[in-house]
């Protein structure tokens, strides 16, 4: 077939559906549904996946962390027997580490204080101005080396001296300083925390969080050894170290594995009693996250462009039944079968061609409402929207067939002698 025959049935399929416009209109609804639907959520997981990623190199590409419960375990959850009764990970094991393990660069320990519940809730204050609901946590001096995510925006982090002689300073988030200081500079000033007067000596950088939640604006941290000496009733610690970047990651992890193993006499056919994880984490249960999301959304959309096919089919199947006498002259001049069946079917790809460039279009607005009104860093990439063209035209091609082909197959005669 050559051009000009396509761009002649091309013209005819738009003045076909030009003149049968809301039955058109509604035929393609199911489709813009289904592509809309794919193109949205594809852009809010595409930039909310980034996000994590750049949060994951902000913990560190070398770093990991130990613990005694495992990571990502919900407080509210009833823990198994066995977890529940291991050791507790002690202050003197992070220097062990280093001591033992010799691909370890830095090595730290550090302990929370998180009261949210219905007890008297941790607060920090300053003259009249105060805040509640914050972190508290007690850290090593190497612990800000070991977590770039911490990084002092003024004055400076917890010296060896503080931690030796369990000084009562402490480093704020960016947001308790600006609740607590909104035109003074904090650092030197004397707080209460907990009722306890602490001196500022420095202020994190800006770091709102992920999604709501908590980030380091919301954090205090003290020395380790004032920390357990101020709560001496938490008792979790939980390490972190890094490996240097001359290093195999994994021998490390090993090695770290081993000597934690000796330090806490776990015999050589038992579990570890305790658990590893590294900023990766985070990242594979983002990619279980979302690859629920992108199930869920690989169903409605189906759906959608089912029926949305589905009416297709349909309104191509009325389309031939109208134009039978139409189809009967064509072949009587000369129109071949596969005239016949390139015609419907340039109506049928154009019908959902349509509705596919809708709702890319209805994506596009819906991710641009996201980014705007939520702050969820959704963004559509090229990929997904040549996906979305091509989901739309394959729908076409493929429930577009049958009418096309049951037109091209119709006897000239009985389509002429048909009223």
């Amino acid at each position: 077939m050559t051009r000009t025959e396509i761009k002649e049935n091309l013209l005819v399929a738009m003045d076909t559906l030009r003149t049968r416009k809301i039955r058109s209109a509604l035929t393609i609804l199911g489709i813009v549904i289904g592509v809309t639907s794919v193109i949205s959520v594809a852009a809010i997981v595409d930039g909310l996946s980034g996000l994590i990623q750049a949060r994951v190199k902000s913990f560190g590409s070398r770093s990991f962390f130990i613990t005694r419960i495992p990571p990502g375990t919900t407080p509210f959850g009833r823990l198994p027997q066995k977890v529940r009764l291991r050791k507790y990970l002690e202050i003197t094991d992070a220097q062990y580490l280093k001591e033992s393990v010799p691909g370890l660069d830095v090595s730290a320990a550090f302990a929370n204080r998180v009261n949210f519940g219905s007890g008297q809730p941790d607060t920090i204050a300053y003259g009249n101005e105060h805040v509640e609901r914050l972190i508290v946590r007690g850290t090593q001096p190497e612990y800000a080396v070991a977590l770039p995510l911490f990084s002092v925006a003024e004055g400076r982090y917890i010296s060896p001296f503080d931690e030796e002689h369990a000084r009562a300073v402490v480093v704020i988030g960016n947001a308790i300083a600006d609740s607590l200081f909104p035109r003074t500079d904090p650092v030197g000033k004397e707080v209460r925390l907990n009722g306890r007067l602490y001196e500022v000596i420095g202020v994190f950088e800006k770091d709102p969080g992920l999604f709501g939640g908590f980030g380091v604006d919301q954090f205090a941290c003290i020395p380790l050894a004032n920390f357990h000496k101020n709560y001496p009733e938490i008792r979790d610690v939980f390490l972190i170290f890094t490996a240097r970047e001359d290093t195999d990651l994994d021998t490390v992890r090993d090695q770290v594995v081993e000597a934690m193993r000796r330090r806490r006499h776990v015999a050589h056919n038992a579990e570890n009693d305790f658990d590893i994880a590294d900023p990766n984490f985070f990242t594979d249960l983002w990619n279980k996250l979302t690859g629920a999301m992108v199930l869920l959304t690989g169903v409605i959309s189906s759906i959608g462009l089912l029926v949305g096919g589905i009416g297709v089919m349909n309104i191509m199947l009325i389309s031939v039944t109208e134009r039978t006498g139409e189809i009967g002259i064509r072949k009587a001049i000369g129109a071949r079968k596969a005239d016949i069946r390139v015609q419907f079917l340039l109506e049928a790809i154009t019908l959902s061609g349509i509705g596919g460039v809708l709702g890319i279009l209805m994506g596009a607005v819906i991710s641009f409402a996201a980014r705007s009104l939520a702050s969820i860093p959704s963004t559509i990439s090229p990929f997904w929207v040549v996906m979305g063209v091509a989901i739309s035209v394959g729908v076409g091609l493929f429930f577009g067939y049958y009418p096309a082909n049951r037109a091209a197959n119709l006897d000239p005669i009985v389509c002429l002698r048909y009223e």
